[in-house]
């Protein structure tokens, strides 16, 4: 029997994979797809995931794939004025870990090549259709039989098939809806795009994000609104004549990058209600199965990629004499810490994307409250960025933070 088996293979899968192999453990990844790999574009990472990296010996091959941005700007949608930032230099310097943007896939090859390294057992055409308590550990159920293990970890995502073992909910639809496009710099040349910073541009029922990738080679963009169809319950939701029309009015750099998305598909933003326990016997949930959020403080992958080196951690300080793992302990101990800080991660997302997305006399006096703010005021970010959220022996936090003053971007 395996130590571990972990359902999903996504950056989420794989960082808890590698977790649990460097303490020393047997652990077998199941992906349903065919090969491993990750859709999208860009992502952010922030030094409380920069950090961990880091301690696996990843982060030098992350930044030599990526982008150090210097800066965290907030500009007005509509009028293009600059609001608040963040300078990450000094955010280097207070948290000593770097923030990076990373294309998905670059960031999911590297952990991919490093559970290869591991030993991880990594297998694909296995899709999981269920699980099985044992006397002393669990089972993953799919079509060619059962993979048994002392611990079973999904992280098979949104549409979790482990998550109806611990709730019957269904994710919540924001009706807001995201295009993406990664182009190459040359397409945005002469256009007023800062190729050194992240920035996003926050307006009525709509955002617009800007950033580099690869080492400056290429730019990734976001587009984000509130879909009417979407509103009224249509199929169509999201199309293409929508994504232009919520835009109208916003100032000449958004504009000017519309064009550039990709116009042949469009995502649905959705989250879940917080879930404060993810454990049940020895099946556990990890990553968007048991967490997903909005995307607006950039924490989706990172969030799972705390919960890898939590749980690594408590499973390497539970270790028995006879080098197995008091797996009741560990994943007690996990659950323990790790729902009430990704619940406020969920409940804080909420609260910032309502935040940006403001019209009228509130987004004025938004923006009023975003210009007096002290660019070197950490104290919306430090639960998020400082390292208590991995201390193993971590109490639960017991205040709720406040959006204002905290331009992270999605």
């Amino acid at each position: 029997m395996d130590d571990v088996v972990v359902v999903g293979g996504g950056i989420g899968g794989l960082a808890t994979a590698l977790a649990l192999a460097r303490k020393g453990l047997g652990v077998r990844v199941l992906e349903r797809s065919s090969e491993f790999g990750e859709v999208g574009a860009g992502m952010q990472i922030a030094p409380n995931c920069t950090r961990i990296l880091d301690a696996w010996g990843l982060l030098p091959e992350v930044e030599s794939l990526g982008v150090r941005p210097k800066n965290l700007v907030m500009r007005d949608a509509v009028d293009g004025s600059v609001l608040t930032r963040l300078d990450l230099d000094d955010v280097q310097e207070r948290y000593e870990f770097p923030y990076v943007v990373i294309h998905r896939s670059d960031l999911h090859g590297t952990l991919l090549r490093a559970c290869r390294s591991a030993g991880v057992d990594l297998v694909t055409d296995v899709k999981v259709t269920g699980y099985e308590q044992l006397a002393d550990g669990a089972a993953a159920v799919h079509a060619g039989g059962r993979e048994e293990a002392r611990v079973v970890i999904a992280a098979d995502g949104l549409h979790s098939v482990a998550r109806p073992l611990f709730s019957d909910d269904q994710p919540v639809n924001s009706a807001y809806v995201a295009y993406r496009g990664a182009v190459p710099i040359s397409a945005v040349a002469g256009k007023d795009v800062s190729l050194e910073d992240v920035v996003v541009y926050v307006g009525p029922q709509r955002h617009f994000v800007q950033y580099p990738l690869r080492q400056g080679e290429m730019l990734n963009q976001v587009a984000v609104f509130e879909s009417p169809k979407a509103l009224a319950g249509q199929e169509d939701w999201g199309t293409p004549d929508e994504l232009d029309g919520a835009f109208d009015g916003s100032c000449a750099q958004v504009t000017e990058g519309l064009p550039l998305m990709w116009r042949d598909r469009w995502w649905r933003m959705f989250d879940r209600e917080p879930l404060m326990h993810w454990v049940q016997g020895r099946v556990a949930l990890t990553g968007d199965a048991a967490h997903p959020p909005l995307q607006y403080l950039a924490q989706g992958a990172v969030m799972a990629i705390e919960d890898a080196w939590v749980l690594s951690e408590h499973a390497g300080a539970h270790r028995l004499p006879d080098g197995g793992v008091d797996w009741d302990a560990a994943l007690a101990a996990y659950d323990a810490v790790r729902p009430e800080h990704c619940r406020r991660v969920l409940t804080t997302a909420r609260a910032w994307g309502e935040l940006w997305h403001l019209d009228g006399e509130q987004r004025e006096l938004r923006n009023e409250l975003l210009r007096v703010r002290d660019v070197h005021d950490y104290s919306f970010v430090d639960w998020l960025y400082g390292p208590t959220a991995l201390t193993p022996d971590q109490e639960p936090p017991m205040f709720e933070p406040q959006p204002l003053g905290h331009p992270v971007t999605a």
